[in-house]
């Protein structure tokens, strides 16, 4: 059996009275279940992250988190490169970075900030980033950002960075340059004929070992004898993933008419087996998006990963 880990995909975790508390509570029940890492998602709406995320893990040991991801678009590499360093002094190395170029709805609608060049864009902000997480001096001039300097954590060790890839290039570039992709709303063909391909070609080219990289691929997922509750569930929760173009194009890869179609649902076999199959299709770690309606379904479907992760 090909070997993949199994972790959890948080979303919609950061809002509430107090989403520190919920964050510690939520970590600290994951470690204790036995869970490795999670990833969490940063919606434009929430809390910040990485803030949230310093008072967490300086409660709650062991456990990995990554970011799920971090849009480029709103923060200079200075100053992510500052906030990472300093989050992963306090987690003594836990923390994996994530990032993402986000839609062009919320950079362009909500933030007044061009969305175009995104493979440039994604290019130059590592040129800037990278060397500073690695503790050494930027000297980067882009067309679109441009990072001078040197940044002093001690003590913080460099989080390991990952890109949301999707498409061709920021595949090929995150093989070159990264620890690999997260991906969203991509199905087991898609990942075996294109993403996994893509990243492992692109680092191999580069003079890394394709073990440099990593797949890492989130969809959502539920154990289940209600099979059609489910799929309903998943087409109204998850529908605007349906919509925007870079998932779109996944499902269409696939030939999944919907965010329904690339969940999976099913009973303890059903879902064992398609977690077979992401394994079979290069997947190097699954995260998993719980989204059952209560407790004992979310128990239960939690209950099935850890099996499959240990």
């Amino acid at each position: 059996m090909v070997s993949m880990q199994i972790s959890l995909s948080l979303v919609g975790t950061l809002t509430g009275s107090s989403p520190v508390d919920t964050c510690v509570k939520s970590l600290a029940a994951l470690r204790d279940e036995g869970f490795r890492r999670v990833w969490m998602a940063q919606m434009p709406y929430e809390a910040d992250l990485l803030t949230v995320l310093a008072a967490a893990m300086r409660e709650v040991d062991t456990i990995e988190v990554g970011s799920g991801v971090l849009p480029i678009q709103n923060q200079h590499p200075m100053l992510l490169a500052q906030r990472a360093l300093t989050l992963n002094g306090i987690a003594k190395g836990r923390f994996i970075l994530g990032l993402g170029m986000t839609h062009q709805a919320v950079t362009e609608m909500m933030w007044g900030i061009p969305w175009d060049k995104p493979l440039r864009r994604m290019n130059e902000y590592l040129d800037g980033l990278q060397p500073l997480l690695a503790g050494k001096a930027a000297e980067a001039v882009g067309e679109t950002v441009t990072t001078r300097g040197v940044i002093q954590v001690p003590g913080a060790p460099a989080p390991d960075v990952y890109i949301a890839a999707l498409g061709p290039q920021m595949l090929r570039l995150a093989g070159r340059r990264t620890a690999g992709t997260l991906t969203w709303m991509t199905g087991p063909k898609t990942l075996a004929e294109h993403v996994g391909p893509a990243l492992r070609q692109a680092a191999a080219e580069a003079g890394r070992p394709e073990s440099a990289v990593r797949v890492a691929a989130s969809l959502p997922v539920s154990v289940t004898d209600d099979i059609a509750a489910a799929r309903a569930r998943a087409a109204e929760e998850f529908v605007m993933y349906g919509q925007l173009p870079s998932y779109r194009a996944m499902l269409d890869r696939e030939g999944f008419a919907g965010p329904e179609d690339a969940a999976i649902i099913g009973d303890e076999n059903t879902v064992s087996d398609r977690l077979d199959e992401l394994a079979k299709a290069g997947v190097d770690e699954f995260a998993a998006v719980t989204f059952d309606p209560s407790p004992e379904g979310r128990a239960r479907t939690r209950a099935l990963l850890r099996l499959k992760d240990s």
